[in-house]
């Protein structure tokens, strides 16, 4: 079953050749549409996510034995235009993914690999992704418990905007770090205890000074010297959740290196702290219930989630696939609040069921 105005062809990002430079290997072709199989759909995406992984991935960095051209994107918004037999969707629904190549005005996805949404709204997307990240990590690794102190860094992102609110929501005491005044007022309005301007404060004294017993989870997703400085601050029993090393994405390595590494075990021994990695898609059965969750708390307006379709740039608002590597390079220019989104076109026509 199809809706109509489906086109023959459509475009997606695919990346030419190996390189952490989106935008010098980004390229966007045309394709036949391709068309849903069994138990598949295809979904027309309004809204894709931009995430600072997008570039490790055009590094081969996920997947070192990738071939390319490589399809590029991780998530998208959109809604279901034609279904195949089986499908446990079908053409008006809203849905949700998350899946290599989403950077592409179609895309066909397993419909059991979708998650159902009540309306198409950019202020769905952040759920999926960072948001899961941050929701997931929080209970399952960094097991926050109400009262207790969380440190989130770059807490203004895409991510940490969800993390803060969601440790909040826990009843935690939430420390985040930004980049500028205005980032800090934007903390103050989702609830954040003590933003920190690391370009004003040193962030290592107001911990110190502020929080001598230490933190109990830190939501760590910088890296470099963030990560010493979160290391040292840990309390007894704390515990460190990687969830990225986005300072060192730039480089042709992909991370800075960390002072404290060498003496790792000797800093945590002492207090019974451990360091704790998350990566997603170690997490999948999760995905569906973390995001209903949030879709809950987002329509019962105890969690907010915002979306920066790029509308202070000077090129913006990011419209189209054009404006990907615009969108790209806006988030490394730390300049951003809230989820990155790049908008792709207008509503589909629903289907006559």
């Amino acid at each position: 079953m199809a809706s109509k105005h489906i086109p023959s062809t459509v475009r997606k990002i695919v990346a030419l050749r190996s390189s952490h430079k989106f935008r010098e290997v980004a390229k966007i072709v045309t394709e036949p549409t391709p068309k849903p199989g069994e138990g598949e759909i295809l979904v027309k995406n309004r809204f894709v996510g931009i995430n600072a992984s997008d570039i490790n991935f055009t590094a081969g960095r996920y997947d070192p034995k990738a071939k390319f051209p490589l399809d590029t994107g991780f998530e998208a918004l959109g809604e279901v235009v034609a279904a195949g037999p089986k499908s446990l969707y079908q053409p008006g629904q809203a849905v949700m993914y998350c899946q290599y190549g989403a950077f592409s005005d179609y895309k066909v996805v397993n419909s059991n690999r979708v998650i159902p949404l009540p309306a198409v709204k950019a202020e769905f997307l952040p759920f999926i992704l960072s948001g899961n990240t941050a929701a997931i990590s929080l209970d399952r690794v960094g097991e926050i418990k109400e009262g207790e102190t969380v440190l989130v860094t770059a807490a203004a992102g895409g991510t940490g905007q969800i993390a803060v609110q969601w440790a909040k929501l826990k009843g935690c005491h939430v420390i985040g770090t930004c980049s500028s005044d205005e980032k800090v007022q934007f903390l103050k309005d989702i609830g954040c205890d003590r933003p920190v301007n690391y370009t004003k404060e040193n962030l290592r004294q107001v911990l110190k000074q502020e929080y001598p017993k230490g933190v109990d989870v830190v939501y760590e997703a910088v890296g470099g010297e963030m990560f010493d400085t979160c290391v040292d601050s840990l309390a007894l029993k704390g515990r460190l959740i990687i969830i990225g090393y986005i300072e060192g994405y730039e480089s042709d390595k992909g991370y800075k290196p960390s002072r404290v590494l060498a003496t790792l075990p000797a800093r945590l021994l002492p207090k019974s702290a451990s360091v704790r990695g998350f990566f997603l898609f170690h997490y999948v059965s999760d995905w569906g219930p973390y995001v209903m969750k949030q879709v809950q708390y987002f329509n019962e307006g105890r969690m907010q989630s915002i979306v920066d379709k790029g509308e202070r740039t000077p090129g913006g608002p990011f419209k189209g696939l054009e404006k990907v590597a615009d969108a790209v390079e806006y988030l490394y220019s730390k300049k951003s609040i809230g989820k990155i989104v790049v908008e792709l076109g207008e509503d589909t026509p629903r289907s006559n069921l």
